[in-house]
Order: structure tokens, then sequence, then C-alpha cells
């Protein structure tokens, strides 16, 4: 018996339908925000994925329940409160004045931090020290994500 976080995920297709499936379900504004977002990142989802060797039923699922948790089951790609209490956080590279709020929680999974940005940023050469607003950006942020995911080796190591 194969055991099942080895199993191809050639049957269930990874695509939008399938995330507003197993998200949360909201009504009125909500719902349109979680559309909006899905809608974005539905194209390019199983393929980042792949891109990522996040493609079996243990990874996808494990993926996907992280981000629909951070990103309040796909209705937001930035923190609900303001940053402000990541100012002089030395752990996060917040530094400077405003830097709370300026590297608040943004993305999929809620990139935090000037450290994060800069670090992120470098690793899938974007500009989101000077730019952190496109770390919200859904597409981006699946990418953020996925490269978190690799950095932290959060994936576990393939079996033979």
């Amino acid at each position: 018996m194969i055991p099942v976080d080895m199993i191809p995920v050639d049957m269930i297709p990874v695509d939008g339908d399938f995330l507003i499936e197993v998200a949360p379900r909201f009504s009125g504004d909500k719902a349109l925000r979680q559309r909006e977002i899905v809608g974005a990142i539905s194209g390019q989802f199983s393929l980042t994925l792949e891109s990522y060797q996040r493609s079996t039923y243990l990874r996808i699922a494990h993926f996907i329940g992280q981000v629909i948790h951070e990103c309040a089951g796909f209705r937001t790609t930035e923190e609900f409160a303001t940053g402000a209490v990541y100012n002089g956080r030395a752990d996060l590279g917040n530094t400077k004045p405003g830097d709370g709020q300026r590297y608040e929680g943004r993305g999929l999974l809620q990139l935090t931090g000037r450290y994060n940005y800069r670090r992120y940023g470098d690793l899938l050469n974007l500009p989101l020290e000077d730019e952190p607003l496109m770390a919200g950006e859904p597409l981006v942020s699946l990418k953020i994500a996925c490269e978190y995911w690799k950095d932290r080796k959060i994936n576990p190591e393939l079996r033979p």
C-alpha cells in the first residue's frame, strides 16, 4: 500500500473551485473578497505548488490548511491589526520607527517584519522591502508562501 503522503494528486484539480470548497463559507463583502483572492491565485495555484514539490495529498493538505488559517479563509492578504505591536521588534528586523506598520503581516502566510520582507524579497528577486504592499498581492503572496515553506524546510523529505 502506498502511503497517503506519496500519492500523486492527478485526480483532484487543485483549482479555484477546490479552494472555495475547502475554505470557510462567507457572505456579503467577505465572500466577494474571498472569491477575488482565490480568483487571483487559482490559475497558478497547482503549477506553483508543483514547482515547490507540494504535489501529494498530504503536502497540499498541510499547505492549504495553514494558508486558510493565516489569511482568514482567503478573506484577506493583510493583517487585521495595524502592525503597531511589531514596532521595535528587533527579532523581526523592525528597528526604525513605523516598521511595525510598514511591515505588518501580509500575504497568504502573513509575512511579518522588515527582516522577512528583505529575505523573501531577495530569495524571489522582488523589491518587497522597498514596496511592502506587494507582499499582499495574492499571486505574489502565493510565491512568498511557497518560498517560505521551502526555506523553513516544512516539506518532509521524499521517501524512496
